[in-house]
């Protein structure tokens, strides 16, 4: 029988509407606060439980799946519907997480996480026995909990119209998933939670923006005194929200010693027993700190206040670096009111907020959706196994980026997974589908397997699989070690993990892998793990007999499956699983990876001086220049040529480089070079493109330009600024764009720098002239190099500021004259000079300066140069080159 706890939640009321939704349409909405019930006594009523009977007269359904975005909340799911059923877990509700499952014969209501339910669909599509799906949480806009939904959409539509299919969250777009359903109704359940007091708490002290992992050690302090606060100033118990693991560790180190309050830390990796502490209550006050697991689908009893932090984590993806991460990110308004909704489950509440009130409307409104952001290799793989390959057919709230899908294709293909025309799944695709990791590690454990034996390489893949715990170390081979030895919950989650894996790896397969597969820098990895210790391994020393070691891909019955040291078998693996993050030590410490990025081995590494080594884990500490090895494992050279062997390329290579041309043969294996030697005879086509870099990069000014040339080019720079079209564009940009139309044949003929140098930019130049139209003949009379002035003088016009293009000339060669002289229409600044060249007035009207500007010219200058001409009106008076005496000996004197 149902206990009353049950019978009392809120969202009984909505009961009504959702069966008469999934009676009609088949599928429906359903929005109900925190703590109204929906994830407990929904599946409960589907299935038929809700009245302690075999049936409550309510229809067919009788089966329900449950799907939960967490582990954590799948078990607690679980535990609480068989509690309201006076029931043990395995009886009428079961649940089954990855390496864990607990149903018997009699249940009728399983949780299971998203990723569970992936796995089953593809290997049964109509779900046979299922008769409704509930997507728990589905606001957080988990990649799986979206592709779970568009799966199911298409297995209702094409196989199982009568499945039903529920999509359940307290705070979410709920017209957005409505519209994904085909229409489904939103039934709405209204909430009895008790009242939230906010209480505003920033911090004093100015808080830096997360960077990448990072968090502001001001802000973890600012929160663990408002934990104190909270203690002091409210009755219950706290939950305080934070980003991560590290996070909380810090926070509960600040914390001390609290008078007998007891301070608990829930996690992903937490172990089994203190999480169902947290759930199961206690007699003494507490502190619960935990990551986001806590806002969904958990009821932590005796909690009255909640201080939220109000960052959350957030998967990235940088396709430039290959590198796939965490970062810290401020929490959306979703997820605020998610979190503040906990203090009020049980009782009247509050909830500090360790933010502004004014920050809290520039917030997101919702959580990024992972398919926006994150790494979709396995999404698209899934997706190829599904018969999509391109997602574009399924119903997704939101399309996957295109760029995203490009590089995750790439990956595919590289290993192997899709067929590269016409991206249909392979048969080594699906089963690396089914191994339930990343289909890098995947790759990983089919393709070492052969070498190592299936359990070794299982091991160095759960490894990957889950980042070990910060205290195993940097050191891949020491992790493994560690893990084996350890008696932590990441530890026995790992053996579990490598139990399984060592199945997936036993199965034989029915295709060959790709010959020396690799992985292409575009794509970025899972967060994962590893490294390892000196001597580097040797692929060398798994061979057997001692041979160059085989491409990896391509299974070795020679090799040997036992006794093969730990450090070899993680340097393979890591290698096998991130080729192009296979790195070469550079000169100045850092390392190299052949897909391009540098990287630098933080300080007491065990990684520190090995020639190669093979990065699992990295990210970009907030101002670093380079990239930061977290994980990662030394190999030898034979390894890392074998794992990344497509990258692998000879070619002759001419580069500007130190301000020269230089020609090389070059080895490399991608980015890393692995031989060089000087070349002697260049292909001309590669010299060309070689100085055409160097013109890039130094400039133009690497030609000859004369005073000539230079005037030529502002000439018709004036021109296009002017006139635009047939006149050229002389921007650096356009002629190093169009250099085979004015440098050759020239710059065929140049082989260094100095052959640059020797050639006339300004004869170049004339190449570009409006020849066919006939235009360049005009060139002299629209952009005249000189003009004459009234005194009959010829004067350069400068034409350096294309807008306005300047005349200097001495002030008395000016008079009589009324009109600004122009030149393609456009009248020049003229710069009035006196007797010595200096700059006397500077005019567009000339008309207006000898009515108003000129007397207090002449009133200036005609003391200091009394020989020369200063009529009162300049206007009416002959220009003259000349002072006033030699103008009247006929311009015999000097002037």
């Amino acid at each position: 029988m149902i206990r009353d706890a049950a019978l009392n939640l809120p969202v009984r009321e909505a009961l009504p509407a959702l069966r008469a939704a999934l009676e009609g349409p088949g599928a429906a909405v359903l929005c109900a606060p925190p703590g109204t019930g929906k994830t407990t006594l929904v599946p409960l009523a589907l299935a038929g439980l809700a009245d302690g009977g075999e049936g409550d007269g309510h229809g067919p359904v009788r089966r329900v799946v449950v799907a939960e975005p967490r582990r954590i909340a799948a078990r607690a799911a679980a535990r609480r519907m068989a509690w309201l059923l006076g029931e043990k877990v395995g009886a009428s509700v079961g649940y089954t997480v990855r390496g864990e499952r607990v149903v018997g014969p009699s249940t009728r209501v399983e949780v299971v996480t998203t990723g569970v339910l992936l796995q089953r669909l593809q290997r049964d599509q109509e779900l046979a026995g299922i008769d409704a799906v509930v997507i728990d949480e589905c606001h957080e806009r988990h990649l799986d909990a979206d592709t779970v939904a568009a799966f199911l959409i298409d297995v209702r539509e094409a196989l199982r119209p009568e499945l039903k299919l529920v999509a359940a969250s307290a705070t979410t777009d709920a017209e957005g998933w409505a519209r994904v359903l085909g229409g489904a109704p939103v039934v709405e359940a209204a909430g009895t939670a008790h009242p939230v007091d906010v209480v505003w708490a920033p911090s004093a002290r100015p808080v830096r923006p997360p960077h990448g992992m990072r968090v502001d050690p001001v802000l973890l302090t600012h929160v663990a005194a408002t934990v104190r606060r909270a203690l002091r100033e409210r009755d219950g118990d706290v939950l305080c929200f934070l980003p991560g693991v590290g996070e909380i560790g810090r926070v509960a180190g600040q914390l001390g010693d609290l008078g007998g309050v007891e301070v608990l830390q829930v996690h992903g990796r937490a172990p089994a027993a203190v999480q169902d502490a947290v759930l199961a209550g206690g007699e003494r006050r507490r502190i619960v700190l935990a990551t986001a697991v806590a806002e969904s689908s958990l009821t932590v009893p005796g909690v009255r206040v909640v201080v939220d932090s109000g960052l959350a984590r957030e998967p990235r993806v940088d396709h430039a670096r290959g590198l796939s991460s965490l970062t810290t990110v401020r929490a959306s308004q979703a997820a605020g009111r998610q979190r503040a909704g906990r203090a009020g489950r049980e009782a009247p509440g509050a909830v500090y907020r360790c933010w502004a009130e004014a920050e809290d409307g520039r917030l997101p409104r919702f959580p990024s959706p992972e398919i926006k952001v994150a790494d979709l290799t396995a999404f698209a793989l899934q997706a190829a196994c599904w018969g999509d390959p391109g997602a574009g057919g399924l119903a997704l709230l939101d399309a996957p980026p295109a760029g995203a899908m490009a590089a995750a294709r790439d990956v595919l293909t590289a290993i192997g997974a899709v067929d590269g025309a016409t991206g249909r799944v392979t048969e080594r695709g699906v089963r690396l589908s089914r191994a339930g990791v990343h289909p890098r590690l995947a790759r990983a454990l089919l393709d070492a397997a052969p070498r190592v034996g299936p359990r070794r390489a299982a091991e160095a893949v759960a490894l990957l699989s889950e980042e070990p715990p910060r205290e195993y170390g940097d050191d891949l081979a020491s992790a493994l070690r560690a893990a084996r030895r350890g008696a932590d919950a990441y530890a026995a989650r790992w053996r579990s993990e490598v139990r399984r894996l060592t199945s997936a790896a036993e199965v034989t397969p029915s295709d060959s892998p790709p010959s020396a597969a690799q992985v292409p820098p575009s794509a970025a990895a899972p967060s994962a793990a590893t490294t390892a210790s000196a001597p580097a391994p040797s692929a060398r020393d798994i061979s057997h007999p001692p041979a160059r070691y085989p491409a990896p891909g391509v299974p070795s019955a020679d090799a040997p499956q036992h006794g093969v040291r730990d450090d070899l078998v993680v340097g393979l693996v890591a290698a096998l699983a991130f080729p192009e993050r296979v790195a070469r030590r550079q000169a100045d410490g850092t390392y190299l990876m052949v897909g391009g990025t540098r990287a630098e081995a933080g300080s007491g590494s065990g990684l520190a001086g090995a020639p190669w080594v093979a990065v699992a884990v990295a990210d970009r500490p907030a101002g670093a220049g380079h990239a930061r090895v977290r994980l990662g494992a030394a190999v030898d050279e034979d390894t890392a040529r074998a794992a990344a062997a497509p990258l692998r390329a000879e070619r002759d290579e001419v580069a500007w480089a130190g301000g020269e041309l230089v020609a090389r043969h070059v080895e490399r294996l991608g980015a890393v070079e692995l031989a060089v030697r000087p070349l002697r005879a260049p292909d001309p086509g590669l010299v060309r493109e070689g100085l055409l870099e160097g013109l890039r990069r130094e400039g133009l000014g690497l030609l000859r330009w004369d005073r000539d040339a230079a005037a030529l080019r502002d000439r018709l720079r004036f021109l296009r600024r002017h006139l635009g079209e047939p006149w050229p564009d002389v921007s650096d940009e356009a002629l190093l764009e169009r250099a085979d139309a004015w440098l050759e044949p020239e710059l065929g003929r140049a082989r260094r720098r100095a052959d640059l140098g020797r050639i006339d930019a300004g004869q170049a130049l004339t190449r570009l002239l409006p020849w066919a139209t006939g235009e360049a003949a005009r060139l002299d009379a629209l952009a005249p190099e000189r003009v004459e002035v009234p005194s009959g003088s010829r004067i350069r016009v400068d034409y350096t500021d294309p807008e306005r293009p300047v005349l200097a000339v001495k002030l008395q060669e000016m008079f009589g004259l009324a009109d600004t002289p122009r030149v393609a229409g456009v009248p020049l600044l003229v710069h009035l000079l006196s007797p010595a060249g200096r700059p006397a007035a500077v005019t567009a009207d000339l008309a207006s300066f000898w009515r108003d500007g000129y007397r207090a010219v002449r009133a200036e200058l005609r003391g200091r140069y009394p020989k020369h001409p200063w009529p009162e009106d300049p206007a009416a008076a002959e220009p003259t080159r000349y002072t006033k005496a030699r103008q009247a000996r006929g311009g015999a004197d000097t002037p």
